[in-house]
């Protein structure tokens, strides 16, 4: 038995580091950039704006993160297509997970936003800033780094979450050690591996996360807006 399952994980190693690499990883960072792109236009909106348009992003956030992420692609991908809109599995995967995530990450943004002291918003504005400047030339760099890493784990999360494609039969990893266990007829070492494969992409990720850290954090609460040169304001009104 002992020799049975060191054959079958040689064997099946490769092949589902390969859907991890190749399938499982991919999906997880073009998700990813989109989302934070949506994320952070749905927080700016949420806060420069009122009215409709606010409501209407209050209300994206709260359906997004109110409903599971397989509903959601269930929707998508099996759904759509009853109304005419039928998309393969990978862009079916990739929207839905960029509108559940972008939902999270709005709401990171925003509260890295409201963690900021309220006198940086009253002293940017004393000097003739607006609020689009000021979000964009001193509350926005602040952002980045306070939320660096509440941003790193919800692309773990995201990694994580890859394992859904399987149910729209998306050949990443996890329908990889599916198809592999159909023929091996051995779901411990499989799903053993599959957890080790998980272990060393997310360990990975949090070595990235560390290194963005440090290089991020020597600009952390340095700013100090209350004796800005004149020079640098009118730079700043500028753009």
């Amino acid at each position: 038995m002992n020799s049975e399952w060191f054959n079958v994980a040689i064997d099946s190693f490769p092949q589902l580091l390969y859907a991890a690499f190749f399938v499982t990883l991919p999906i997880a960072l073009i998700s990813f950039i989109p989302s934070i792109i949506v994320g952070l236009s749905i927080t700016i909106i949420r806060i420069c704006f009122s009215g409709k348009i606010s409501f209407i992003m209050h209300l994206y956030v709260w359906i997004f993160r109110g409903t599971p992420l397989l509903v959601q692609l269930f929707i998508i991908f099996y759904g759509l297509p009853h109304i005419g809109i039928v998309l393969d599995c990978f862009s079916a995967i990739v929207i839905s997970f960029t509108l559940n995530f972008s939902a999270y990450i709005s709401e990171i943004i925003r509260s890295s936003i409201l963690s900021i002291p309220k006198g940086q918003w009253d002293a940017a504005y004393s000097i003739g800033l607006t609020r689009q400047q000021t979000i964009r030339h001193i509350i926005l760099p602040q952002i980045v780094v306070i939320s660096a890493a509440p941003l790193s784990s919800e692309f773990i999360s995201i990694l994580k979450s890859t394992s859904l494609a399987s149910t729209v039969t998306l050949p990443e990893i996890f329908q990889t050690a599916q198809r592999i266990v159909s023929t091996t007829y051995q779901p411990l070492i499989i799903y053993c591996e599959i957890a080790i494969i998980y272990l060393i992409l997310t360990s990975f990720c949090y070595i990235i996360q560390m290194k963005i850290e440090s290089k991020l954090k020597k600009y952390t609460y340095s700013m100090n807006f209350y004796y800005n040169k004149s020079n640098k304001t009118d730079f700043l009104r500028k753009k």
